[in-house]
């Protein structure tokens, strides 16, 4: 099931590792930096605090898979997704996300880790993993028989990392590989992800296109997908086909959805950032501030430094 989107993306910055040990436990670990590349592993219990910081919406630099248990509801890219009983995730550093617990009872496990954990062990990279990749669907709801071998192989790998076997890193990628070509064979939960017809899927398509080239996060990163055709292109359909679709399904036209979307940024931007206006006009993809000047008053009939300085 499927939610609007009704929270505020305030956090402008990836999270790091570091600051993740700093904000979940005020701590580090010894072996953050170490050559091998970075990963641990926890019960979900184990990490709730009475007075935690909320997590933001954000991108993280690290990739993590959660397996998690009750009604929860996960903000990824730009949609949100109502979760029940048993849900493995597979969560990418491309794409920003956050949780919603719907009950105090929140159980299961995660495992976090960076690309070079896997780089000199795994052929290609992990975004040629079907999970990992650009569009994917993260989510994968298991019965009772799959939950209970997936939870198992989280315990194996909790077994390993506080043990002195000196090839444990080893046999855990092989736990999470494992974990992985498992969930492949269950196939994710098409019932989140059902479209009506095939103009909900192109606008869902392109929806996530669009959403994926947020938040900007540096003055040094454009928005390079402006127009309807240059989606139409990426999305390998005719121009009238993509604003037909979108138009049936929203009720709006593809400009005005970009529109709308690189307003809200700017919007962020203006108000969230010490950037100058040239340079957020610059990263939304105007090459001249007066072209950003002008399209942020049509919009809402200010300027934007005026906009900045209420």
């Amino acid at each position: 099931m499927y939610f609007s989107l009704n929270f505020v993306i305030l956090n402008m910055t990836t999270e790091t590792l570091e600051e993740f040990y700093i904000n979940k436990f005020d701590w580090l670990p010894n072996n953050l930096q170490q050559n091998i590349g970075h990963f641990n592993v926890f019960r979900i219990e184990d990490c709730i605090e009475p007075n935690a910081k909320p997590v933001t919406y954000s991108r993280r630099s690290f990739y993590k898979v959660s397996l998690m248990y009750g009604d929860n509801v996960i903000h990824y890219a730009d949609k949100s997704i109502a979760l029940s009983g048993c849900s493995l995730m597979f969560l990418s550093p491309h794409v920003p996300y956050t949780f919603e617990h719907m009950s105090d009872n929140r159980t299961g496990f995660f495992c976090i880790f960076t690309e070079s954990f896997f780089t000199e062990k795994l052929r290609g990279g992990l975004n040629d993993l079907p999970m990992f990749a650009p569009g994917a669907k993260p989510v994968y709801s298991l019965n009772e028989e799959q939950s209970t071998y997936a939870s198992s192989l989280f315990v194996k790998m909790i077994e390993e990392i506080n043990s002195d076997y000196a090839f444990k890193y080893d046999l855990i990628r092989n736990y999470v590989g494992e974990l992985t070509h498992y969930a492949l064979k269950t196939q994710p939960s098409e019932n989140l992800y059902k479209h009506a017809d095939a103009s909900s899927r192109i606008t869902s398509v392109f929806t996530e296109l669009l959403e994926r080239q947020f938040p900007i996060e540096s003055p040094s990163q454009r928005f390079t997908l402006r127009s309807a055709n240059d989606f139409a292109q990426r999305l390998s359909v005719h121009v009238n086909h993509l604003n037909r679709a979108i138009r049936q399904t929203t009720g709006k036209t593809t400009t005005d959805h970009i529109a709308e979307r690189l307003l809200s940024e700017a919007k962020l931007l203006l108000k969230h950032t010490d950037w100058n206006i040239a340079e957020i006009g610059y990263c939304l993809g105007f090459e001249e501030s007066t072209h950003f000047n002008n399209f942020f008053k049509k919009q809402t009939q200010s300027t934007p430094s005026s906009f900045r300085n209420v």
